[in-house]
């Protein structure tokens, strides 16, 4: 009897707990989700490997606040989330370059971030080799965030929250701009996008068929594309000409870094993970659609001397054989990971 009685005592007491923790939603909730990395079966070692930053359910959920604070912005409108946005893989929709504070414009596309602890590099042009890192270009950018590390860091700590925060995930109520980027990269790293209908196809899911047009246009992509966009990440993630013409602002791309005259033009090969969800594209956001996308590698391709000898002449494909891609390109698509609430904006 008095077990029963224990027993009842203890239900009771998890109800009201219960009831009390669902009156008002004031926790954030990815404090309490289990985050865990794990390298999905088939994929390379990532590069960003949590060795000097253990990933914790506290440091995601600080790392995912700062992500989507616009305090780290001079005018206080422009966050990271802002122009990578969750449902389109964290790039940014129908937006061909970046938009900044006071409305101002950047002048390449911003690009997705999903599955970035696999990235050798980053951004378009590769001037950032360490995800720790990425942030601070944005932050300091004068026309995306136009702000600095010490600005930053100061709003973050005149924060009582951030510093119980920080004091969380690492041990005192220090704020400062190491912790505040291994908390983003926390965060970033994080997202691992693989399970899309090709991935559930890859690992023999048996409600998981292609269809034909799918399965075409997967054989079409092994022929065509597959030299660049290669293996489970779908990029080699090196640098190449892809027969763009120069833009308005004559973009050198990797030679903006190396200053070497054979990397004029070259950018790096994108993750086609997603792809259907992160127009418009290229560097420069020209094109508003995968058809766009491969019509230009048919019949597009401009011939500059650091173009890509696999480019020129253009890739043979008749109408029906582009269709066929892009239903393949569309099996890319992960919506568990474009909807998955851990990675959303918090309430708090």
């Amino acid at each position: 009897m008095k077990k029963l009685l224990s027993a009842s005592i203890a239900i009771t007491l998890m109800s009201l707990i219960w009831l009390v923790g669902c009156k008002k939603d004031t926790i954030d909730p990815a404090t309490y989700v289990q985050v865990d990395f794990k390298v999905p079966p088939g994929w390379p070692q990532p590069v960003y490997t949590f060795e000097n930053n253990p990933l914790s359910s506290e440091g995601f959920s600080l790392g995912r606040k700062i992500f989507y604070d616009t305090r780290l912005s001079r005018d206080n409108t422009i966050s990271c989330g802002s122009c990578h946005q969750q449902f389109a893989s964290f790039a940014h929709l129908d937006h061909d370059v970046s938009h900044g504070i006071h409305g101002l414009l950047g002048t390449r596309n911003s690009p997705d971030i999903a599955n970035a602890a696999w990235r050798t590099s980053f951004f378009w042009d590769g001037g950032v080799n360490h995800l720790e890192n990425q942030p601070i270009a944005p932050i300091e950018n004068h026309v995306e965030m136009d702000m600095t590390l010490p600005e930053v860091i100061d709003r973050l700590n005149a924060d009582p929250d951030y510093r119980t925060r920080f004091k969380k995930v690492f041990g005192d109520e220090t704020v400062n701009t190491q912790r505040m980027l291994r908390a983003l990269a926390q965060f970033m790293a994080a997202m691992v996008s693989d399970d899309s209908k090709y991935d559930r196809y890859v690992r023999n899911d048996p409600n998981t068929k292609l269809t034909d047009a799918e399965y075409r246009g997967m054989d079409l992509f092994k022929q065509h594309c597959e030299s660049c966009h290669k293996g489970q990440l779908f990029s080699d993630y090196s640098f190449r000409n892809n027969g763009l013409t120069p833009n308005a602002v004559n973009d050198s791309g990797r030679a903006h870094i190396t200053r070497r005259p054979e990397d004029r033009y070259k950018f790096k090969v994108p993750s086609l993970r997603n792809v259907a969800v992160t127009r418009p594209y290229m560097h420069d956001g020209r094109f508003f659609s995968l058809d766009a996308v491969l019509e230009h590698y048919r019949t597009g391709i401009s011939v500059s001397p650091t173009t890509d000898p696999m480019l020129i002449g253009g890739i043979a494909m008749s109408d029906q054989d582009k269709k066929d891609i892009i239903s393949f390109l569309e099996t890319l698509t992960d919506s568990t990971f474009l909807t998955n609430p851990i990675f959303a904006e918090p309430t708090q």
